[in-house]
Order: C-alpha cells, then sequence, then structure tokens
C-alpha cells in the first residue's frame, strides 16, 4: 500500500538524512576525500537553505578515485553501529551503478523496490563520476554502453513498473542476466571510462539531463570545492556550483509548479524510534 509522505514524515526523514550526510561528511574528511552536494541537495542548499521540503533523499558525487577509497574506507571508518553501505561490489542482488549510506534501523522501500534482496533503510546516494570518451563516435558509444547498461540494471524493476506491456516483458527476459554479469559488464565500463582523463564525467547509469545535450559534465568542475550552508551542518560544494545548477536547472531560484513538488512513491516506511 502506498503511503503519503506528509510534512511530519518528509520532516522525520529529512532528520535522518541529515544523520547521514553527517557521517559521510566526517568519513571523508578524516581521510581527504572530496565530494560535492548534487541534484536537489545542492539546489535545496542554494534556494531554501537545506532539503527541499518535498524531497525524499541526499545525494553527492565524487570522482571514481575517490569513491574507490570511500568504498574501501567504509569498511574502517564507517559508525557501523548506525549506517551502513551498499553497492554493486558490496551487495547481492544490488541493481544500481551508484552507492547507498543507509540509516540501521530503518526502513524505506520505493514503489516497485520491495523485492530487493536486500536491507532497504533511509539512504542517501553517492553518484561516481566516470570520464566520458574524447571524441564525437567514442562519446556516443560511450552513451549507448550506458544506456544498455542502465536498462539491464533497472529491469528488475522495470519488469513490473514499466507500463508498456512489450517493454515490461523485454525487461522481464533482461532481469534473468545473472548478478556476476551485470558486475562484470559494470566493471567493464568502468575501465573503459578511466583509462586515460578526459574533459567530460557522467554517472554512467544514470540519464544525462537534456539541457547538457547529453555531453556530460566538465571535470574541470570538480577540482576545487568549498563549504556550502546546509540546514544546521556544513558540507562541501564544487566550487562553480552556480555553474553547474545553471546547466542543470536553467533558472534554479524558480519553485516548480505545485502538481511537479512530488515526492517517489513508498510502500513501506519506518524510522530509527520506532523499532520493529
Amino acid at each position: 500500500m502506498k503511503i503519503e509522505l506528509d510534512e511530519d514524515k518528509l520532516h522525520k526523514i529529512h532528520k535522518v538524512e541529515l544523520e547521514l550526510l553527517q557521517e559521510f561528511d566526517r568519513v571523508c574528511k578524516k581521510n581527504n576525500l572530496h565530494y560535492t552536494v548534487t541534484g536537489g541537495t545542492l539546489l535545496g542548499a542554494v534556494r531554501h537553505g537545506g532539503f527541499i521540503p518535498w524531497d525524499d533523499d541526499a545525494d553527492v558525487v565524487m570522482l571514481r578515485e575517490d569513491y574507490d577509497k570511500f568504498q574501501k574506507i567504509c569498511k574502517r571508518d564507517l559508525d557501523h553501529s548506525k549506517f551502513y553501505f551498499q553497492d554493486i561490489e558490496t551487495t547481492p542482488g544490488y541493481r544500481w551503478g551508484y552507492g547507498k549510506l543507509r540509516r540501521k534501523d530503518t526502513v524505506f522501500l520505493r514503489e516497485g523496490q520491495e523485492g530487493m534482496p536486500y536491507e532497504q533503510g533511509i539512504f542517501m546516494d553517492i553518484f561516481p563520476r566516470d570520464g566520458i570518451p574524447d571524441g564525437k563516435i567514442a562519446g556516443k558509444v560511450h552513451t549507448f554502453l550506458c544506456f544498455c547498461l542502465r536498462k539491464i540494471m533497472w529491469s528488475e524493476v522495470g519488469k513490473t513498473r514499466e507500463p508498456n506491456r512489450i517493454i515490461r516483458l523485454v525487461y522481464r527476459l533482461v532481469s534473468h542476466i545473472p548478478q556476476k554479469t551485470i558486475v562484470w559488464m559494470y566493471r567493464k565500463l568502468i575501465g573503459y571510462s578511466n583509462h586515460k582523463e578526459t574533459k567530460l564525467v557522467r554517472a554512467l547509469t544514470f540519464p544525462l539531463p537534456k539541457r547538457l545535450a547529453g555531453k556530460g559534465y566538465l571535470r574541470k568542475w570538480y577540482n576545487n570545492y568549498q563549504p556550502i550552508q546546509f540546514e544546521d551542518i556544513t558540507v562541501q560544494a564544487e566550487a562553480n556550483y552556480l555553474d553547474w545548477l545553471k546547466a542543470e536547472f536553467g533558472d534554479y531560484m524558480a519553485l516548480p509548479p505545485v502538481e511537479k513538488r512530488k515526492s517517489h512513491p513508498v510502500t513501506q516506511l519506518r524510522f530509527p524510534e520506532e523499532g520493529n
């Protein structure tokens, strides 16, 4: 049954996500790792001073080198009494090309993801940025490979959520590709994307916004960082974050129409204080 995320529930979700951001920032600072808040989290910091009121997750970005270091460092430095990290390399059955830091003793199930065979608590997304090969043809081939892998990973959800019956059938067939094969494909794509430094970067299994015309993000945007206020804590942002916001959202200070201020559909939700 779908749960409506009213103001009270969203406030509680934001409270947990702020914990996650603080823990993530602590581990990164301890190990000199760079990141930037991104997406609605960066937009919220600039436009709202924190969370967008209807947003239900938190997002950060790291270049691949820092992401891989964070993945390994988590085993040692993460506060495992409260938090756990998941990605395709560490969690059996995980179907996304980016990591999630989650809060223990919580549940957050998005509609269509109830059958995933791993623990799903309230989370923040951690997106690695990988290179896009220079050159028009190489870039188009890379975009196609990213598209294919994204659809393969999404198939576990798409086989029930896709409204088109034919595409839903394709998802159902593709969802039978073994997890170890998907991991192998993902590793190969990472290697192909990062064998040399490129001008542009992207999240391999996340679609690029139309405003960027499929080109990607400038790597130089991730060379320098600065602190930015988010609610009552300080997090990192890329130094030219206003340029990023313009590229991503256009007039980023304009509020969307009321009908577009929506949270993701959720079917199960539990907070730390509520127990089992």
